[in-house]
């Protein structure tokens, strides 16, 4: 089966509310809505009050449209299905002035976000002058021929990183930008640059119109520092136990033998592996059995081996993560980031329950 991935919808709801503390917020959910469900999220987004959302895919962005015809959809990476952004009336990056020129009559009617690039360095213009360029060149088209220059954004690659100077400079670098577009006199109903973790540092920034947010969303906190009860996790992963078996001292098990136990032992072989999104770091700690800890001894495609005792039964089940065992504990702990451990989680191989919702979703 590869485990079970159990959500709580009430909770994710409530959880989704508190996070945006009652600003306005775009919602970010690429890769499947960080492996939550997409269709499941933006439902429930919806629920919560928030009406616009981001995601780097053109079929995510279809399929939001579907379901939230009235919805601000933004599409975070360069696109050149300028038919598709047009009839589904998307929201799109402008990356460079080089695009900018390239696609000039294309981007007619369109609605843009102009992408600073700052210190994440990721895509996007490279200072203000340029910005300003496109501004004035789009403004001297006839009305009919421009593009909508709905929105300016960024992304700070650093602001979640607590002891590293960058994310004062990047913002900085950021604001002083932003001063300098807005002595245009061009209004924009888009202004959006913090992710989670800025959000959780500054709260909104001043000249700002909406936050755009992650994994707070998803009930991760930014930083371990910050209250869990702030940031309620509603999703479970657990799996069963296939077989219970027991170990003589120097028996080998897993793959290249790689767990040797030093005395008898008995093992739990779970029905989950790194096929199904466990990472290798995460393997290094515990997981829970029963309300009790037990260490993971090795990670294989399709099950991993826990070392147990005759407490355990067939019956158990085995929690990897929960409300005892956060995503965000572990990133502490050097697993990786809140995003990697859900980007990581098969959602072809997980089994999905959502609690407190008849609907069903794909």
């Amino acid at each position: 089966m590869g485990g079970t991935l159990i959500i709580d919808r009430a909770q994710f709801i409530q959880t989704a509310k508190a996070s945006t503390g009652g600003e306005d917020v775009i919602a970010v959910v690429k890769n499947n809505a960080y492996n939550h469900g997409l269709e499941f999220s933006v439902s429930a987004f919806l629920e919560a009050g928030i009406h616009s959302f981001a995601t780097t895919s053109m079929d995510e962005a279809r399929t939001i449209r579907e379901m939230a015809p009235d919805a601000m959809i933004f599409l975070m990476n360069p696109t050149y299905d300028f038919e598709s952004v047009r009839s589904n009336d998307f929201h799109i990056t402008l990356p460079s002035l080089e695009y900018y020129y390239k696609y000039r009559e294309e981007l007619t009617g369109i609605s843009v976000h102009l992408e600073y690039a700052g210190l994440f360095n990721r895509s996007g213009f490279e200072d203000a002058s340029e910005m300003v360029e496109v501004i004035n060149d789009n403004c001297a088209l006839p009305p009919y021929n421009r593009a909508d220059m709905a929105g300016v954004w960024t992304h700070f690659g650093y602001a979640d990183e607590l002891d590293m100077e960058e994310y004062e400079v990047e913002r900085k670098m950021w604001l002083d930008l932003l001063s300098e577009v807005m002595a245009t006199g061009r209004h924009f109903k888009y202004i959006h640059a913090q992710n989670s973790a800025s959000f959780a540092r500054d709260g909104l920034l001043g000249g700002h119109t909406h936050l755009r947010l992650g994994i707070a969303l998803y009930g991760s906190r930014p930083y371990a520092s910050l209250p869990a009860s702030d940031y309620v996790q509603s999703m479970t992963l657990k799996a069963s136990i296939v077989q219970l078996r027991n170990l003589s001292a120097s028996q080998k098990c897993g793959y290249g033998g790689s767990y040797c136990p030093e005395r008898d032992t008995m093992i739990a072989v779970v029905d989950i592996g790194y096929g199904d999104g466990i990472l290798r770091k995460r393997a290094a700690f515990d997981c829970l059995i029963n309300g009790r800890r037990y260490p993971i001894k090795a990670l294989m495609m399709s099950h991993m081996i826990v070392e147990v005792d005759d407490e355990v039964t067939m019956e158990d089940e085995v929690i990897l993560y929960g409300s005892d065992l956060r995503i965000d504990k572990f990133t502490a702990l050097g697993v990786g980031a809140n995003s990697e451990q859900l980007g990581a989680l098969n959602y072809n191989s997980l089994k999905k329950v959502i609690l407190n919702d008849t609907r069903i979703y794909q």
